[in-house]
């Protein structure tokens, strides 16, 4: 009972105390009328791009104010802070704010020196408003180190295929987010990109406009239509092999132009095989022009190449912004990719045996026809109506992959084709991965601000003149193309030329975008490793009996890749002129 009695007692004590305190925090608080600041702004870094996520702290006579919620930037870079004090405090006071965010240096406190009485709002309280941008410049930290080292060790490893590049790419993006997620957590120097930042990076359109197009090439290829186009190219040569050799460039250069150029090729090599053992030539003499001339032919539009689909994402270019400025110099770079192709292979081709044609052109008539003429029908109506999206997509206000995708869909569901065959053997997964995974890098390098200093130095160096700007941004491509795969450059490539394209007078026409495209599409022709579709000519010929060594496919294209490269110098110069 005693225990019981005392026990009350020390709860009694301690509810008194509690409301006793509870009392005096009530009568501490602001009864009357006080002074209310809203702060407003927007924070840029050195580029004039919204930094985001930035930590913004305020003082007041030197003292910190404790808000109610952290301030901290929006997406677009803007911020509002409302700070309450006593009634009577400004305007006379010093109102001082502090920015912070990794990778930026620490700015010095700013003094909002313009507050201006705004009214009194209804309970009495004085409204004053200040607003203030400010620029945050760029802080080497350890997480800038990172980020450019895992860049680099992408490329490395791509470079020299050390392993697959989409193992490549997923290894740089996990290496960035584990360390974010783990030294980052302790220490903000080493926060690089967050699991959000990464989702972000990932350029959707991208990925959605390649699936859906590798799902119409692929109801395409049950139709036999690509064989066919190779047999009749056959039949319009007339046994004529230099009519064949230019020909089937010009067939796979404008089939490139609509269809993966990888695709294509996959599609027209096997023929070509037979038609050249036919002929008794080597099948790489054909195969070495075909392969260059898909790449040139998908610089025309904004699907026939992978780095035009990431260009026309990024820089929201349409199908027919593609089209009216590349589509004049792609004919001139194929047509002189022609004329060179068959001089230099010359002496192979008058060492073709013809024998009897009309017999070999009833052989691949029977060999290669269409197979299912319905489906062909149902696919010439699809691709027609896609490609008429793409054309209007721009006036529609629509991203390239729904035009895509809508297609796609269609077709599966008017062909019947099985969905799920489609989806595990005409999809290449790893190629997709691999974007998604390489965005992440980047976006790392661009928030880390690598790709920022970069741009600052190609701006420096070119001395804010077009011309010179059009020409590094044209050549610096091309020669890296063919040194790295086109794809990881230009999506390096992307943020850098956005901001060029901004700061250099004359720019905003675009045309550092098409310099970008012209570099990096014709330039990865150079080596079997600047261009998918190289690679993929090069495997399929060597599991035929025909290897391609480096050596010898830099021998023969990197020439007309300088001189394709030469010309597109020539055409951007005039078109500015």
């Amino acid at each position: 009972m005693k225990n019981r009695f005392i026990f009350l007692i020390f709860i009694l004590i301690l509810m008194v105390g509690l409301s006793g305190s509870i009392i005096a925090a009530e009568t501490q608080k602001p009864t009357g009328p006080f002074d209310l600041l809203i702060v407003s702004g927007t924070v840029n870094n050195a580029q004039g791009k919204a930094v985001k996520e930035v930590g913004l702290h305020f003082f007041l006579n030197g003292e910190k104010v404790e808000l109610e919620e952290e301030i901290t930037t929006s997406k677009a870079g803007r911020y509002e802070a409302e700070i309450k004090m006593p009634s009577g405090t400004l305007p006379g006071a010093r109102v001082e704010m502090e920015a912070r965010k990794p990778s930026y240096k620490a700015s010095e406190k700013i003094l909002l020196d313009k507050i201006v009485k705004e009214t009194i709002d209804e309970k009495g309280n004085t409204v004053y408003l200040a607003h203030h941008s400010f620029t945050l410049q760029r802080a080497i930290s350890p997480a800038f180190w990172i980020a450019s080292l895992v860049l680099l060790l992408v490329y490395v490893l791509i470079a020299f295929e050390v392993m697959h590049r989409t193992l490549a790419a997923m290894l740089g993006a996990a290496l960035l987010l584990f360390i974010t997620y783990t030294a980052g957590t302790f220490y903000p120097g080493y926060s690089i990109l967050t699991f959000e930042d990464a989702m972000q990076a990932m350029d959707m359109n991208v990925i959605f406009l390649l699936m859906a197009m590798m799902i119409i090439v692929g109801v395409m290829k049950k139709t036999g239509v690509f064989q066919w186009m190779a047999y009749k190219s056959f039949q319009l040569a007339r046994g004529n092999i230099f009519a064949l050799a230019a020909i089937l460039m010009f067939v796979t250069a404008f089939t490139s132009a609509f269809l993966d150029n990888v695709t294509t090729m996959l599609l027209i090599i096997p023929v070509t095989i037979e038609i050249a053992v036919t002929l008794k030539i080597n099948p790489i003499t054909l195969l070495m022009p075909e392969v260059f001339a898909s790449n040139v032919g998908g610089t025309a539009t904004l699907i026939g190449d992978p780095p035009n689909i990431m260009i026309g994402s990024y820089a929201k270019l349409s199908f027919v912004d593609f089209v009216s400025n590349l589509t004049i110099i792609c004919l001139i770079s194929l047509a002189v990719t022609i004329i060179f192709f068959i001089y230099w292979y010359k002496k192979d081709f008058l060492k073709a045996q013809v024998g009897d044609v009309q017999k070999l052109i009833a052989h691949l008539k029977e060999e290669y026809k269409i197979t299912q003429k319905t489906l062909l029908v149902y696919c010439g109506i699809m691709l027609g109506i896609t490609i008429f999206l793409f054309i209007i997509h721009g006036a529609l206000h629509m991203e390239p992959s729904i035009a895509a995708l809508i297609g796609a869909a269609v077709l599966l569901v008017v062909s019947r084709v099985d969905i799920v065959e489609m989806l595990e053997h005409e999809i290449e997964w790893p190629t997709l991965i691999f974007f998604m995974m390489l965005f992440i890098v980047v976006a790392g390098a661009e928030e880390t601000g690598l790709i920022q200093i970069i741009a600052d130095w190609v701006k420096n160096v070119s001395g804010g003149s077009l011309v010179a700007a059009i020409l590094m941004v044209l050549w610096v491509s091309a020669i890296a193309s063919a040194i790295i795969d086109n794809i990881p450059f230009t999506a390096t490539m992307l943020p850098i030329v956005a901001y060029l394209t901004q700061v250099i007078p004359g720019a905003q026409s675009g045309v550092l975008w098409w310099a970008l495209a012209l570099g990096a599409c014709l330039g990865g022709n150079g080596t079997m490793i600047g261009a998918s579709a190289n690679v993929v000519t090069v495997g399929m010929a060597e599991r035929a009996g025909y290897p391609i060594s480096f050596m010898y496919y830099m021998k023969v294209a990197a020439l007309p890749m300088l001189v394709t490269i030469v010309l597109c110098s020539f055409w951007l110069l005039l078109v500015e002129m």
